[in-house]
């Protein structure tokens, strides 16, 4: 969307842009799922530190922070916040298309009964 309020003609939409955004969160909501499995992966095994009591430890808080509640579901917070933004814009998108067509067919209805 782009402002001409300046010159006087208001907002004007481009939805081959916004349709573009819509292609750029897919690929970038692929891109997320892809890590939020690496994240899980990652939470399902306990890292080969050693055996000493400490390094025991820090393997296993490594693991608990790339669990549910850590990493992982961070990432599947942001997946799923990113899928319904992309969800919103593409059925926005698509009712302006629909809302644009529906009045340009009235307005050739129209203008053909007054010739």
């Amino acid at each position: 969307m782009t402002s001409d309020a300046a010159a006087g003609r208001g907002y004007q939409v481009a939805p081959q842009d916004l349709s573009a955004q819509v292609e750029a969160l897919s690929g970038l909501r692929e891109r997320t799922a892809g890590l939020a499995g690496e994240a899980g992966r990652l939470a399902e095994r306990l890292p080969q530190l050693g055996t000493a009591p400490p390094a025991i430890h820090l393997a296993l808080r490594l693991r608990e922070a790339a669990g549910r509640s850590g990493l992982s579901g961070e990432i599947g917070a942001a997946d799923t916040e990113l899928d319904d933004f992309r969800t919103a814009l593409g059925e926005t998108v698509a009712g302006y298309l629909a809302t644009d067509d529906r009045a340009a067919q009235e307005l050739r209805t129209t203008g053909g009964d007054q010739a």
